[in-house]
């Protein structure tokens, strides 16, 4: 019988803090401590999601965006960055099955949204010091996979005994992903892409 461990921390940020940053690294996003940290702020705002944050993708992706431009002040400044974050974390997170042309319509919906908030801050002259919005906007997709890999470092994490191990294989089958190839690894099995399978 196999002991279980449990992992304290005193926040949700702090929890995702490693993979998070393991994550950027591998993939080499040149990710500023800022955008590091609202990745960490988005990822314990949905980890604990409030009303506001769990309802921003109920209706489709391009009404939220116009309906976003559409409002004034404050109101649109709140909807564009919720937006942005809705889409960054969804696809991220659950991006793992979707089609190629969908996930990068939403990854330019995501990246707009941001854009135009990120305009809004400075009234469209030029930020005077660092601007995360902007890097958001700019870096979408990268950020985009670190959120992918951390979902498959969750998954990976709640894995137990062999129907947890076919679990990560399988989705390493469908997203090749190089957290999941790791774990299995680590559990004594190598994954190869092609025809050869499991090793």
């Amino acid at each position: 019988m196999s002991e279980s461990t449990i992992a304290i921390t005193p926040s949700i940020g702090q929890y995702f803090q490693t993979p998070v940053s393991e994550s950027i690294r591998a993939r080499e996003v040149d990710a500023s401590p800022a955008a590091e940290t609202y990745l960490l702020r988005l990822l314990e705002d949905f980890g604990r999601p409030s009303e506001e944050a769990g309802s921003t993708l109920k209706k489709p992706v391009t009404f939220l965006l116009q309906e976003a431009l559409q409002a004034s002040g404050n109101e649109r400044f709140k909807r564009l960055q919720n937006l942005g974050d809705g889409v960054l974390y969804g696809v991220g997170f659950f991006g793992g099955s979707m089609k190629g042309a969908d996930k990068s319509y939403f990854v330019h919906v995501g990246a707009r949204a941001y854009g135009h908030a990120s305009q809004m801050l400075h009234g469209g002259g030029k930020p005077q010091g660092p601007d995360v919005l902007e890097e958001l906007a700019i870096k979408f997709d990268g950020f985009v996979a670190v959120l992918a890999d951390v979902s498959d470092w969750v998954m990976a994490q709640s894995a137990r005994g062999q129907e947890g191990l076919l679990k990560i294989y399988e989705r390493w089958l469908k997203t090749h992903s190089h957290v999941l190839s790791t774990e299995l690894a680590g559990r004594g099995i190598v994954a190869a892409r092609g025809s050869g399978g499991l090793h």
